[in-house]
């Protein structure tokens, strides 16, 4: 089994996750899981358990933890980007009441999908078009029969540098940063490599998150971004913590595959390939991304990181076994110290999709998206 826990994060204020260009107008599309790994290791350093942590992680043969990106939630709803190779959803699972909505729909628009119609589309269920809109500031699917607001959106904030003396605006800067609507926020798991992990490494990666909360994530927080209300903890195995009818077919096992052959898995991480995994290239369906940024040191705060390739949340990687992924040491030549930069996968093996043939237009049994069993 896989212990993980979830955690939820809710906003207090704006947060900045900006692009590795550094662009001031601009924000990413997600807060990663480098970044959050980095954020995580800031606070392990205040909390006095640095060097553990590194040891625990970074430069461990098995890494006692490993993050998913922070992904938007929306009260009960979590978002995450769906599998490259099952999304668009297939044609044969998609169905309607009005062929207009056939011809209306951007499926390939909507960049974060609700958990639960994901697991709809792994379990081959069918799905009704008509139920679902992409949300164009945020660029999640959301409900079109419960109308809400976007989860969150990019907004442009200024300020101004002020001279005590002369009371007169010295400096103005702008700023993009993500809101988030009340009852929205972001989540992340936290998955330990076995029982003994989560005991040794839970409370601390919990007193982590806490102390993250208070102090914020990402940038401009010396002015308050990034800061959070009390973090919500929800332990649990995967894949069920996060598609509990995906764990109780696979028997709330985790990701290991017993089966002989080649399976597909879900990363909802940035990765980075570690020298023992066996991924074969030639299958799946990912994309690349390109991650820079610059060292938060007091003795080299603008120092550049060395660029790294990754691959990107959403991708789905063919292999025997689960990828593990690597840290990968990102520090420019001849700096003092490594700077890590977190490739460790986490990922969840696929189902093979019994696909259904296509047949004529039909309603759904029910109203909650056409769910017709709980089997996968």
């Amino acid at each position: 089994m896989q212990p993980a826990v979830l955690i939820r994060l809710r906003p207090s204020g704006p947060w900045r996750y900006g692009p590795g260009d550094g662009g001031e107008d601009r924000v990413d599309t997600m807060f990663r899981s480098d970044r959050l790994y980095s954020a995580v290791t800031i606070a392990m350093k205040q909390l006095g358990f640095l060097e553990e942590w590194r040891d625990a992680t970074a430069r461990a043969a098995t890494p006692v933890v490993a993050f998913s990106s922070l992904f938007p939630f929306q009260a009960e709803t979590l978002f995450a980007p769906p599998p490259a190779t099952l999304w668009p959803p297939p044609t044969s699972l998609v169905t309607t009441t009005s062929p207009v909505f056939l011809a209306k729909i951007r499926w390939s628009a909507a960049h974060f999908v609700p958990l639960s119609l994901i697991e709809s589309v792994l379990a081959g269920q069918s799905i009704l078009a008509d139920q679902w809109i992409p949300d164009a500031e945020s660029g999640c699917l959301l409900r079109r029969d419960r109308p809400t607001s976007s989860p969150f959106r990019v907004l442009t904030r200024s300020g101004a540098a002020v001279d005590r003396i002369t009371h007169s605006a010295v400096h103005v800067a702008a700023s993009a940063c993500v809101e988030f609507e009340p009852g929205s926020g972001l989540w992340t798991v936290a998955r330990y490599a076995d029982a003994a992990a989560e005991t040794a490494w839970r409370g601390r990666v919990e007193g982590a998150f806490r102390l993250l909360a208070d102090t914020g994530f990402g940038g401009r927080r010396s002015s308050g971004w990034g800061r959070t209300e009390a973090p919500q903890f929800e332990p649990g195995t995967l894949p069920g913590l996060l598609m509990p009818k995906l764990g109780r077919a696979l028997g709330n096992g985790g990701n290991g595959n017993a089966d002989a052959g080649t399976s597909l898995y879900w990363l909802l991480s940035l990765y980075s390939p570690a020298g023992t995994d066996a991924v074969d290239w030639s299958g799946g369906d990912y994309q690349l991304v390109s991650r820079g940024g610059h060292i938060e040191s007091a003795s080299a705060s603008s120092t550049k990181k060395k660029s790294a390739r990754m691959i990107s949340e959403g991708s789905v990687l063919a292999a025997n076994v689960e990828p593990a992924g690597a840290v990968v040491d990102v520090a420019p030549d001849g700096f003092e110290h490594p700077v890590y930069r977190s490739g460790l996968a986490l990922a969840l093996k696929l189902p093979v999709l019994q696909q259904r043939p296509v047949t004529e237009v039909e309603t759904p049994a029910n109203e909650a998206g056409g769910e017709q069993s709980d089997e996968i």
